[in-house]
């Protein structure tokens, strides 16, 4: 008698390493996003994994898995946010081929005030390192660690440049630190407020090359003036 042969189902193709890794990109890529908005929202202290992992549309172990747990993770999005709004390569390509340092300062502040005027103005990006700022916590010792001495760098070399200056002097560092103030409070103030006090000041996209132009001007002159007490 003739048997039936038994038929097996067949078992269900595993995915490719490469859609693998795609996979585990773009859920630390959503955790990121995710917690970004968190953060900006209620701030470190008050933000939890549980409702990260939700917005992310992950499970709730996701957080330690790709991070380590909640403190890796804030620090993880400190990183991004400070690279998405001016990380190196954006600095040094907006000086590259300048011909002079008034034209490279012009270019290093309107890429910032373009930045904080247009879309970033109400990004998540933009109020994570404004509370940051403003409290800074154990996570900003990576970017003050890797990111901001590099970006420092730039400034610190075109204003003692301005100035006649080494770029270690420190008139210069003094100088550096009157020229970031200004793009500092726009990162950080709260712009309905602003907005009361200085009706007339514009803060849209549209109005970023003439504000560009005169933190420019006004910083021109205050290097000039200081320049002439510490040569």
């Amino acid at each position: 008698m003739a048997t039936r042969s038994r038929l097996t189902a067949p078992s269900a193709p595993s995915r490719p390493a490469h859609r693998r890794a795609g996979d585990r990109l773009d859920t630390r890529a959503h955790l990121l996003e995710a917690a970004g908005h968190v953060f900006a929202e209620k701030g470190f202290d008050r933000a939890t994994g549980k409702e990260i992992c939700e917005r992310a549309g992950t499970n709730t172990a996701a957080v330690n898995y790709y991070f380590g747990g909640i403190e890796g993770l804030y620090a993880a999005v400190l990183l991004e946010a400070h690279g998405r709004l001016l990380n190196f390569d954006k600095m040094a390509a907006a000086v590259a081929g300048k011909p002079d340092a008034q034209e490279k300062l012009k270019a290093l502040l309107g890429l910032i005030v373009e930045s904080l005027l247009g879309r970033a103005a109400s990004s998540w990006e933009v109020r994570v390192i404004g509370r940051e700022v403003m409290a800074p916590s154990p996570a900003f010792t990576a970017i003050r660690e890797s990111e901001i001495p590099t970006k420092a760098r730039i400034l610190k070399a075109l204003v003692g440049e301005l100035m006649g200056l080494p770029p270690d002097h420190p008139a210069v560092a003094r100088s550096c630190l009157s020229i970031i103030a200004p793009c500092l409070m726009l990162a950080i103030a709260e712009r309905s407020i602003v907005k009361r006090v200085f009706p007339q000041l514009g803060l849209t996209p549209a109005d970023a090359p003439t504000l560009t132009e005169h933190m420019v001007r006004y910083a021109l002159a205050g290097l000039a003036a200081v320049a002439k007490v510490d040569n």
